[in-house]
C-alpha cells in the first residue's frame, strides 16, 4: 500500500502529516552512511531529524513518534500497535510532549515503521534534534466549561507552517511551541519557546504570547512578547521569532543555546530590537496571515456517525493479551496497584470530568509511567471508536484522555478498560507519577527514574490517604537535569544524580519542591535535600506529612510548599539525606529498576545535536 501524502484525508477531516519523500530520504541517506560516504556525526544530525535517537546500548534506537496537539485515530493506534510489537519490545512510551517512543529498535527497522505510521498520516520528521518540535496544546481544548476559545485549529496550523519548513530543522537547538485556552495552563505554555493562551478582546480572538520559557539549565518562565496578539497574525510572529533565534543563536555552545541564553546575553530590549527587525522583513515578503474559515474557528459538536459495536469483555481481554512482553526494562504489566473494593466509584471520582456539551464526559485513561501495551494499544483503537469520537488525546501527564463519551456509556466503558488492565483511578493525582525513561534507555541518564516512579507508584496506592489528602499536586521524575519529566514544575520533583561513598557510587536524587504553572508563569521547584534512592519512599511520607500538619485550607500542594521556608523542608528530611558510617548497605548501591551494583556512565547525549 502506498504512504499518504500530506494532502490526504486520515480520519475525522484531518489531513496527513506524512510524506512518503520523507522515508525514501531516510533510507537514501542511511545507504550512503553505510557505504562510507558520509560521517558518523552527518548521519547522526540527519537521522535525530527523522526521529530517531541513538540508546545507550549499542546498535538498537528509539523512534519518536509526533502525535499533534496530542490527537491521535483509531487507526493510528492500530499502526502505533503493530510498530511496538514487531519492531520495539512489546509497549510504547507517551511522553510528556505528547510523543510516542518506541526503544531498543533496529535501524534496519526504523523505516519499515516509518512507513507502517505513515499509513495512517502520523510521521516522526522533526520529532528530535535541533528542530520545531511536535507543538503541544491543552487535551481539553474544545470540551472544557471554562476555556476561553478551542485551540486546537490554531495548534493545527502551527504545526502545518512549521513542518518541513526551511529552518525548523536547522535552530541552534530544538525549539517547543504549545497552545492552552484554559485559565489554567494545562499545556503548561510558560515553559515553551513560543507560549500561546487564547484570549478575547473586544470581541477579537487571540492570544497573549509568552516566549523562551524552558527548564534544564537555567529554568526560566516565558517573557511576555505581546499581552494580546490578533489570531491571524499568529504565524507572521511565530516565523520571525524563528528567524531572530536561527540568525542570532549560538550554534556552538551545546549547553547554553536555547533561546532564553540569547536573551540573557543580549537583554531584552536587544532580542526585541531584532525581532522587530525580522518581523518588518516578515511582512516585506508578503507574510502568512493564518485565515481559519468559521467552520474551523466553531466549537466542536458532537460526533454524528454510527459507532461500532463494543468489543465484549472477553475479546478485549483476548486482545490486551495478545502480544507477549519482551525485551529489557519494566514492563507497564509489572506495576502492581493495590485493588480496590469500590474500584469502579473511585476510578469515577478520579478520572471522569464532565464536558461543557450537556451528557457528555471526558474520561482519562490512567497510563502507568506513560507505558501502554502493543494489545491495549489495540484496545484503545477499538474504543475510542466504541464510546469517543474516534480519537483521543495523549496528554503531558502521560495519560490517554477519551472526549465525547456518553453518560450511559460510564460504566461499560470503565468495564472494558479494567478487562485491559487499563482501569487504573487515581489520574492526573500526586499518585499518577511522570517519569521520564532514564537510564534503562536515555544516555545521558544517571539513575533508573523508571524504577523510582514503580516503587512511589505502588507506595501510593497503597496509602489511598494521601492520594485522597491531595486535591491539587503532582510528582515528576527525572533521570537527569534535562528534565524530560519535567521535574523542575513539580510540587514534588526528583532528579537523578550520583553520591560518592568512598570510592563507589551511590544513587541519589535532588528532592526539590513548589513547581508549578501558575497564573504569572511558571514556577520551580526549590532544592531542598539530595536523599539516596531507597530512602525516598520515606522522603515522600514526610513530605506528604508536613503538608497536612501545615497546609492552610484549600492550599494545594505546590502552594504549600512554595510559601513554607526551605530550611523547614530540609530539616524534614535531614537524616534521611545523612549517610554516616555503618548506615550503608550493600542494598543501597542497587538503584531501584536495576540488578547489578551501581555503575553510572553518562554518555554523550543527542539532545543538543
Amino acid at each position: 500500500m502506498a504512504v499518504v501524502d500530506e494532502a490526504v484525508p486520515v480520519g475525522r477531516g484531518r489531513l496527513s502529516f506524512a510524506k512518503e519523500a520523507d522515508i525514501d530520504e531516510f533510507v537514501h541517506v542511511l545507504g550512503r552512511y553505510e557505504r562510507g560516504e558520509i560521517s558518523p556525526d552527518e548521519w547522526r544530525r540527519f537521522r535525530l531529524l527523522r526521529g530517531t535517537y541513538g540508546q545507550r546500548q549499542d546498535d538498537v534506537q528509539m523512534l519518536r513518534v509526533k502525535i499533534p496537539e496530542g490527537i491521535v485515530t483509531g487507526a493510528q493506534f492500530r499502526a502505533l500497535s503493530d510498530v511496538a510489537a514487531r519492531y520495539s519490545r512489546g509497549f510504547g512510551h507517551v511522553t510528556t510532549r505528547q510523543n510516542v517512543q518506541f526503544h531498543f529498535v533496529q535501524l534496519k527497522d526504523a523505516e519499515y515503521a516509518m512507513r507502517e505510521i505513515a499509513e495512517t498520516g502520523i510521521t516522526t520528521r522533526e520529532a528530535c534534534g535541533n528542530s520545531v518540535r511536535n507543538i503541544t496544546a491543552c487535551p481539553y481544548a474544545g470540551i472544557a466549561e471554562d476555556e476561553i476559545f478551542d485551540v486546537t485549529p490554531y495548534a493545527e496550523a502551527m504545526t502545518r507552517y512549521f513542518l518541513r519548513h526551511p529552518l525548523a530543522g536547522s535552530l541552534p537547538r530544538k525549539f517547543k511551541i504549545a497552545f492552552e485556552g484554559c485559565p489554567k495552563d494545562h499545556a503548561l505554555a510558560s515553559i515553551h519557546d513560543l507560549g500561546w493562551y487564547g484570549r478575547i478582546v473586544d470581541g477579537r480572538r487571540g492570544f497573549r504570547l509568552t516566549i523562551a520559557g524552558g527548564t534544564s539549565i537555567l529554568p526560566t518562565s516565558g517573557y511576555l512578547l505581546y499581552e494580546f496578539l490578533p489570531e491571524e497574525e499568529i504565524l507572521n510572529v511565530a516565523e520571525a521569532v524563528v528567524r531572530t533565534y536561527h540568525r542570532f543563536g549560538d550554534f556552538q555552545h551545546r549547553q547554553r543555546n536555547r533561546m532564553k541564553f540569547l536573551i540573557r546575553e543580549i537583554g531584552w530590549e536587544g532580542f526585541r530590537a531584532k525581532f522587530e527587525d525580522m518581523l518588518a522583513e516578515v511582512y516585506r515578503e508578503g507574510g502568512t496571515r493564518l485565515e481559519l474559515t468559521d467552520a474551523q474557528r466553531s466549537a466542536e459538536k458532537a460526533p454524528d456517525w454510527t459507532k461500532p459495536a463494543a468489543p465484549s469483555i472477553d475479546e478485549i481481554k483476548r486482545t490486551a493479551t495478545s502480544v507477549a512482553p519482551h525485551g529489557p526494562g519494566i514492563h507497564p504489566g509489572t506495576v502492581k496497584l493495590q485493588t480496590m473494593s469500590d474500584g469502579y466509584l473511585s476510578w469515577l471520582h478520579s478520572n471522569v470530568g464532565l464536558q461543557r456539551q450537556a451528557g457528555y464526559v471526558h474520561v482519562t485513561v490512567r497510563l502507568l509511567l506513560g507505558d501502554f501495551t502493543s494489545g491495549q494499544m489495540q484496545v484503545l483503537a477499538d474504543l475510542a471508536e466504541a464510546y469517543s469520537d474516534g480519537t483521543a488525546r495523549l496528554t503531558i501527564r502521560q495519560n490517554v484522555l477519551f472526549r465525547w463519551v456518553p453518560v450511559s456509556q460510564i460504566r461499560p466503558l470503565y468495564e472494558r478498560l479494567e478487562a485491559a488492565g487499563l482501569g487504573a483511578s487515581s489520574a492526573n493525582t500526586v499518585a499518577d507519577v511522570v517519569s521520564c525513561p532514564g537510564a534503562e534507555s536515555c544516555k545521558l541518564a544517571v539513575t533508573q527514574s523508571r524504577g523510582l516512579g514503580q516503587m512511589l507508584t505502588e507506595h501510593l496506592s497503597e496509602h489511598p490517604e494521601y492520594v485522597a489528602l491531595v486535591d491539587d499536586g503532582d510528582i515528576k521524575i527525572s533521570g537527569c537535569p534535562n528534565g524530560c519529566g519535567q521535574h523542575h514544575i513539580a510540587a514534588i520533583g526528583f532528579q537523578g544524580s550520583v553520591r560518592k561513598v568512598g570510592d563507589r557510587g551511590l544513587p541519589q536524587y535532588f528532592v526539590s519542591v513548589g513547581g508549578g504553572s501558575t497564573d504569572s508563569g511558571a514556577k520551580f521547584g526549590k532544592v531542598v535535600s539530595k536523599v539516596p534512592v531507597r530512602r525516598l519512599e520515606e522522603a515522600v511520607d514526610r513530605l506528604l506529612t508536613l503538608y497536612q500538619e501545615r497546609r492552610e485550607p484549600g492550599e494545594a500542594l505546590g502552594v504549600f510548599f512554595r510559601r513554607i521556608p526551605a530550611f523547614v523542608v530540609t530539616e524534614t528530611l535531614k537524616d534521611l539525606a545523612e549517610l554516616k558510617p555503618g548506615d550503608v548497605t550493600p542494598e543501597d548501591f542497587i538503584d531501584l529498576g536495576d540488578t547489578e551494583t551501581f555503575a553510572p556512565e553518562v554518555m554523550e547525549g543527542e539532545c543538543a545535536s
